[in-house]
């Protein structure tokens, strides 16, 4: 394998992609950006990387593989909200597979030496009764957003059995951290933060004590990092393996920002999911990874950086 120099980043203007985007610069990598800013923000965007609007759906992106040609891509664009693609199962669809297919069919025209996939560790097994869930569980998402998710992996396994494209595909937690959007209904912890701050009332769904696996932003990122560097190949769990419920982070959060919120609770939406962690026990093992930042602290520095910035 060739060594690699240019990174392209898909969703390089959004959340996880941004953060993505400043380490990869750091570590002295070439990086070019394709976001259409639906979610992403310019104000994210690191000036160092040759940023492009595009939409991922478009077959225009090819003139933009075509001229950096990129040693590797990180796909991160998405329609991000599994409550969205309950509502809108085809908006879904078109942007989260076939948007990611016209990723990988570029990727396969000009010889990208690796592809990194943002998946969903959180949407992708679906209920499971064992904790914490191994990659080798069968996948079976309730949302069509994990449902596009799991298509898009067996996708990848087919573009390298056939064209010999190598992978990653990371299934993520729920990450949170400095940037996440508050106004999308997939980051919990940044929706309570603002919220509160704004003497908002936050809305808890159900009874508040359905878990998820919360992972900090830049443990998500070293882990992105070390997988890419290493010569591994296949699906890559990226958590703490550790469960939290909305309660348990409205009340941390309560204490941090505002003392004066109240618990209020709506109806579940269909297909949340009751019980979520992941085993990391593969990262530990191929990455020599394990994440440093307990919840505690990475609240405290994502509370710290939404004061900063309201």
């Amino acid at each position: 394998m060739k060594a690699i120099k240019k990174c392209l980043v898909t969703g390089g203007a959004g959340f996880i992609g941004s953060h993505l985007v400043e380490r990869l610069i750091r570590e002295g990598y070439e990086i070019v950006v394709i976001d259409n800013l639906s979610t992403g923000k310019k104000e994210n965007l690191n000036p160092k990387a040759n940023f492009y609007k595009a939409d991922i759906c478009d077959l225009k992106i090819t003139q933009i593989f075509k001229k950096e040609k990129p040693d590797a891509v990180f796909h991160f664009a998405a329609q991000i909200n599994a409550r969205k693609s309950i509502k809108e199962p085809i908006f879904d669809a078109k942007t989260n597979i076939l948007g990611s297919l016209n990723v990988l069919e570029n990727c396969r025209k000009y010889k990208v030496s690796k592809i990194i996939f943002a998946s969903s560790g959180g949407e992708i097994y679906g209920e499971v009764k064992k904790l914490p869930i191994p990659e080798t569980h069968f996948p079976f998402p309730q949302s069509p957003y994990g449902v596009g998710k799991l298509a898009i992996e067996k996708y990848l396994d087919s573009y390298f059995k056939i064209f010999h494209l190598p992978y990653i595909s990371l299934r993520y937690g729920n990450v949170y951290g400095p940037r996440q959007n508050p106004k999308s209904e997939a980051g919990v912890i940044a929706i309570f933060i603002t919220k509160m701050l704004k003497n908002e009332q936050p809305i808890i769904y159900g009874d508040g004590n359905q878990t998820k696996d919360y992972i900090f932003i830049d443990d998500a990122i070293e882990a992105t990092l070390s997988s890419f560097k290493k010569r591994f190949r296949g699906i890559l769990n990226v958590g703490t393996s550790q469960e939290t419920s909305p309660n348990e982070i409205f009340w941390k959060l309560k204490r941090i920002v505002n003392e004066k919120c109240k618990k209020v609770y709506a109806p579940a939406p269909p297909t949340e999911l009751k019980r979520v962690s992941l085993s990391i026990d593969l990262a530990k093992k191929v990455l020599k990874w394990k994440p440093r930042i307990d919840l505690d602290q990475g609240l405290i520095k994502t509370v710290n950086w939404y004061k900063s910035s309201y």
